[in-house]
């Protein structure tokens, strides 16, 4: 039997959307996993018990092949180990059953228990463990189990060897029923203490060498998907390597929340995204990093390759580019016609990237929004400007509707005279790397369809950069005959609509500088603020003086303010 009714209460906000023993490690859901033990422990039928989001544990198993029979039986009230095992009575025969925690990860031999309990034939035979957390079953020097206690972070063996920690994992005899009240909620370890009360043995059977997980919690169960997924990914990219140390040393992260590890063994090294646990069933941000990742390598682009996954614990491996990107080349001192020379390549790249990307692109993919369109401009662009920097950094009381007017005519604007394709959205310096020479190009996850000028200008007006002027107009120009050469472009056209999102661009840009400043606290942002403003003031003054009148006057009076202050 497995029990699978639980809430999972510690492991909330994650368990609102998905019971506990359908969260997967490596892939692999924990409950597919533990009745795959079973099987290959000789196991011929099994029975689910279910409480917590129950259909979808049912529609799990009913997809399932599996060469044993399985059963499931939802509790409309919540029962207990001890009352869930009485309430499949019917389920048993006369032989010992085995009952295992759906939230549990171990290695450990399940038909090695089952043949120890019917050698000694006890009433109930407990795996265990030692585990300073959870110690709390007494035991004497032959093990058999002679208490309960309240478990503490105290009950280390080497103060206390008589306390060890349970499972999970047991066989029964059906005598052990009879111990059991029918019909209410009610805890097996009550009817195991009923038991020694009797002067009955209850057996234990240590495994002191075993892996051993509970995955009750968030932290838990990321360490469990991490001892999981690292060494298959290190198997399946190097399979002869056998089972080497694996180093892990942490890497400065970006803007997101997302944590990044180099991966360092004997045979080579890979990077390690951790995204954290899936927050909801719908498309997340790592369901884009990898589908789109994976197609864009498909495509021939220049991005990393992706080796191993699991989506619901957030993890992905990935081909190791080095440390290299193209701020700190261009910041490194390089001649400007080196620079010219070295953003020619990247821009014939970001052409190739637009117009491969965009084939068998499915929008699905993406965890945002699928096209860059007005609603997206409007939302994620313009009232993020207003909220996160007006507001959220500078404290300003300008409303939305106050600039509404400009915003919905910028919108309209950068939407006109597109080159579409596939959009990077974030096509900036440092997510640009270099290797040996190689460009590649990385955090892609926020791609959808959009225009090849958003993309150029994301990297022409970069601030980590700062490009001058007259090198952004010789790239830009130069962008406009490469691509002229593919397709059919018209030049004024894609000016127009190319300087209009540097505009959008821009105001994307002082959302994220002011939210990271003020509400993540990432200080290090707060000086590409000043460049953004001049840049985005720049761009406004380039167009007609009355296009965007309240905008341009705001902007006007915020760099006044920033060029007295710095």
């Amino acid at each position: 039997m497995i029990l699978a009714a639980g809430y999972g209460t510690r492991l909330r906000p994650f368990t609102n959307h998905t019971p506990k023993p359908l969260f997967s490690i490596a892939g692999r859901p924990l409950l597919d996993e533990i009745i795959g033990r079973l099987q290959q422990a000789g196991c011929r039928a099994v029975m689910i018990n279910t409480h917590h989001l129950h259909h979808q544990i049912e529609a799990f198993v009913a997809d399932q092949n599996y060469s044993l029979e399985i059963f499931t039986r939802h509790e409309p009230e919540i029962l207990g180990t001890g009352g869930a095992i009485k309430n499949v009575a019917d389920f048993w025969d006369d032989q010992p059953f085995m009952v295992i925690n759906a939230d549990i990860v171990a290695d450990i031999d399940l038909a090695e228990v089952y043949a120890a309990h019917c050698r000694h034939q006890p009433p109930a035979t407990l795996v265990l463990c030692d585990d300073p957390t959870f110690n709390s079953v007494i035991v004497d020097q032959d093990q058999w189990i002679t208490g309960f206690a309240e478990s503490s972070a105290k009950n280390d063996r080497r103060t206390d060897p008589n306390r060890l920690t349970f499972t999970g994992i047991q066989v029964l005899d059906p005598q052990v029923l009879d111990y059991i009240p029918g019909g209410r909620p009610y805890s097996s370890i009550d009817a195991y203490k009923k038991i020694l009360a009797k002067g009955q043995k209850l057996a234990g059977v240590v495994v002191p060498k075993c892996h051993w997980q509970d995955i009750g919690t968030p932290a838990s169960f990321r360490q469990a998907a991490m001892d999981r997924s690292v060494p298959l990914a290190f198997e399946k990219v190097y399979p002869r390597a056998g089972n080497k140390q694996v180093e892990r040393l942490k890497l400065k992260g970006d803007g997101s929340a997302r944590q990044w590890y180099r991966l360092k063994s004997r045979p080579g090294s890979m990077i390690m995204v951790d995204h954290g646990i899936r927050p909801t069933r719908s498309t997340s941000e790592v369901d884009s990093f990898v589908s789109i990742g994976e197609h864009l390598y498909r495509q021939g682009v220049p991005v990393p390759e992706i080796y191993f996954y699991d989506t619901f614990s957030g993890l992905v491996f990935l081909e190791d580019l080095g440390d290299e990107h193209l701020q700190q080349t261009v910041k490194s001192g390089a001649s400007p016609q080196a620079i010219i020379v070295l953003y020619q390549s990247v821009i014939d790249h970001l052409i190739e990237m637009s117009r491969q990307g965009v084939e068998k692109f499915d929008r699905d993919w993406c965890y945002q929004t699928p096209a860059y369109d007005q609603s997206m401009i409007l939302e994620n662009e313009c009232r993020y400007f207003q909220q996160a920097f007006l507001k959220g950094y500078l404290g300003c009381k300008i409303q939305f509707k106050e600039l509404e007017s400009d915003f919905r005519l910028l919108a309209d604007s950068a939407l006109q005279n597109q080159t579409i394709g596939f959009m990077h959205r974030d096509f900036q310096s440092r997510n640009i790397m270099l290797r040996r020479g190689a460009i590649f190009f990385i955090d892609f996850q926020g791609g959808r369809i959009g225009p090849l000028q958003y993309d150029l200008a994301s990297l022409l007006i970069d601030p980590y950069v700062q490009l001058p002027q007259q090198m952004q107009n010789q790239l830009l120009e130069y962008c406009l005959q490469k691509l002229s050469t593919q397709t059919s472009v018209e030049p004024h056209r894609f000016r127009a609509c190319y300087r209009y999102c540097t505009l959008t661009r821009n105001l994307q840009i002082l959302g994220a500088y002011g939210y990271l400043s003020r509400v993540k606290a990432k200080k290090q942002f707060e000086q590409y603020i000043p460049p953004a403003l001049r840049s985005l003031r720049k761009n406004l003054a380039a167009g007609d003086q009355n296009e965007f009148p309240r905008l341009s006057g705001v902007v006007e009076r915020i760099c006044n303010h920033f060029d007295s202050k710095y």
